[in-house]
């Protein structure tokens, strides 16, 4: 991999299962340590509720908290999720449900034994901050193949079934809890933590562009090896179509096509690859209607990865370990036995 950028080599790595799945624990176990940091120094303090289950888990324990009967969050946590995964077992990916429920799991094991203490006295501040870092919790563990459950699998099941984002449906959610909480706590607390709920699905939009889409017009010479390389690459259609060009009257190819934003760059950098001349405008796509490919929502990688090679020299490595790991298992003949 001599001689390759540092990101096309983080590409090479990500041929293999077992970095991947790294990547995503490793995310996974960021995103829950993130959350419960934002729960103990910025929500807890200021009297907020989080949003999705974790705030729905916050509500229980206090309200069963006024009538002296303890459920804490932690143990809340992982209740109202587990129904939700067994729903999304087969809808979603198995694999991503059971990274999500990992992040649960370390979320709730978290608030068990850590103790953040606050850093900001002002409850505006702990909003806003509060409210960035959450969302930036909750978009580590979707991008790297896993999510915070609850809610999210509600919105990445209807996602995958519609192919749109729900998220502003999910704040409306998150608001019919909160309007409970302030009949209960008081309205300023509720308002305060509607801005809260607001500003971190804002940061999930901005980090998280699964289900947006971006449009590709490009203008090449070379319009059949151009199209044939990014369907083969990216699995998407595309439409050709003859055009002359204005400057040099001479015939181009204009190539129409839809994919999703988060793939833009490596479009780019793959068209280029067959045609460094090519004309390319980046359009943002509001709606779409078709089949559209979609990439498992449970790997970490911006694009598709190929298959890990059968002759791979990883490969290779840990199959010799693997039989020496069994040779070492099987029971030795009496004559192979070493003397005493």
């Amino acid at each position: 991999m001599s001689g390759t950028s540092p990101l096309e080599n983080i590409k090479h790595l990500g041929r293999y299962i077992f970095v991947r799945r790294v990547v995503t624990l490793l995310c996974v176990l960021a995103s829950a340590l993130l959350q419960t940091y934002v729960i103990q120094a910025f929500v807890n303090p200021a009297n907020l509720l989080s949003g999705g289950f974790t705030g729905i888990a916050l509500l229980i324990d206090r309200v069963t908290s006024l009538v002296g009967v303890s459920f804490p969050t932690s143990l809340g946590v992982l209740a109202l999720n587990a129904p939700v995964a067994l729903f999304c077992w087969r809808s979603i990916s198995k694999r991503f449900v059971i990274f999500s429920m990992i992040q649960v799991a370390l979320l709730s094991l978290f608030l068990r034994i850590f103790s953040f203490q606050p850093i900001l006295g002002e409850t505006l501040l702990n909003v806003i901050f509060g409210g960035v870092l959450n969302g930036i919790a909750i978009a580590i563990a979707l991008k790297s193949g896993a999510s915070t459950a609850g809610t999210d699998f509600i919105a990445l099941y209807v996602s995958n079934k519609t192919g749109k984002t729900i998220w502003p449906y999910v704040f409306a959610g998150n608001c019919c809890v909160l309007g409970i909480f302030g009949a209960i706590f008081g309205w300023e607390h509720a308002a305060y933590s509607i801005v809260f709920q607001f500003i971190s699905t804002k940061a999930i939009d901005g980090f998280y562009h699964r289900y947006n889409r971006s449009t590709l017009i490009i203008t090449t010479k070379r319009p059949k090896e151009v199209a044939d390389i990014y369907t083969a690459t990216f699995h998407h259609g595309a439409s050709i179509i003859d055009g002359t060009g204005a400057y040099s009257g001479e015939p181009v190819g204009i190539i129409h096509a839809v994919l999703s934003s988060y793939e833009v760059g490596d479009a780019i950098k793959t068209i280029r690859s067959v045609d460094p001349r090519a004309v390319i405008n980046v359009l943002k796509t509001d709606d779409f209607a078709g089949n559209f490919h979609r990439a498992g929502v449970d790997e970490p990688l911006p694009s598709e990865v190929p298959s890990t090679p059968d002759d791979d020299p990883v490969l290779e490595i840990a199959q010799h370990i693997r039989a020496g790991a069994d040779l070492a298992k099987t029971p030795r003949k009496p004559w192979m036995r070493p003397r005493d």
